[in-house]
């Protein structure tokens, strides 16, 4: 069994325990603290009950998949007015405008808030099809078709190519948020475009 299997609170504990032990056999005291903190990140995530968020973490990262979004707009505005009513924004995280990542960048102490657009959906497209595309697992007529079909499914992928309108579509759903996003899988093939 891979040690990324353990449940939520075995495995917690598990590398909190491995920790320790090498804590206590590290002879530097700049290890034995960096150890310690890296023990307080695993106590975080349990005592502020992230464990399953960290597990899905976990199965995300082994995947192929885009990362995770913490949320969705349709429009800039929007976001910005998330981020600004926002008291404390997740620094780091992806969110989306208009189906497009995004990171939010923030910092307590200068009060920094910004949303700088993320070149990975371009980098994960180009990944995705430097082989061909691959088949599309369903065809819709309307996007709407789609939305509904993901919802159908138990268990739905967390991404797939799918068929709109007889348009390739990278479809990623986050369950998170309830959202499917749908990208253009002819946007791989366009030059990338600047920051915002």
């Amino acid at each position: 069994m891979s040690m990324r299997e353990l449940s939520a609170h075995e495995l917690p504990l598990r590398v909190m325990d491995l920790l320790g032990r090498i804590r206590t056999s590290t002879p530097s005291v700049e290890d034995q603290e960096l150890l310690a903190i890296a023990m307080d990140a695993m106590l975080f995530i349990t005592s502020t009950g992230q464990r399953y968020a960290f597990i899905d973490y976990l199965k995300q990262s082994d995947s192929d998949a885009l990362p995770s979004v913490e949320a969705s707009f349709d429009t800039r505005d929007e976001a910005e007015a998330w981020l600004k009513k926002h008291p404390e924004p997740p620094d780091g995280a992806h969110v989306l405008i208009a189906d497009e990542y995004h990171h939010v960048v923030y910092s307590r102490e200068k009060n920094l808030r910004r949303l700088i657009r993320s070149p990975i959906l371009e980098h994960h497209l180009e990944s995705v099809t430097s082989k061909g595309l691959p088949a599309p697992v369903a065809a819709f007529n309307t996007r709407e078709e789609a939305e509904a079909w993901f919802k159908e499914q138990t268990g739905s992928p967390h991404q797939a190519v799918i068929q709109i309108a007889g348009h390739a579509y990278l479809a990623v759903h986050h369950s998170n948020l309830q959202h499917l996003a749908l990208h253009p899988v002819s946007s791989a093939e366009k030059p990338g475009r600047k920051d915002e």
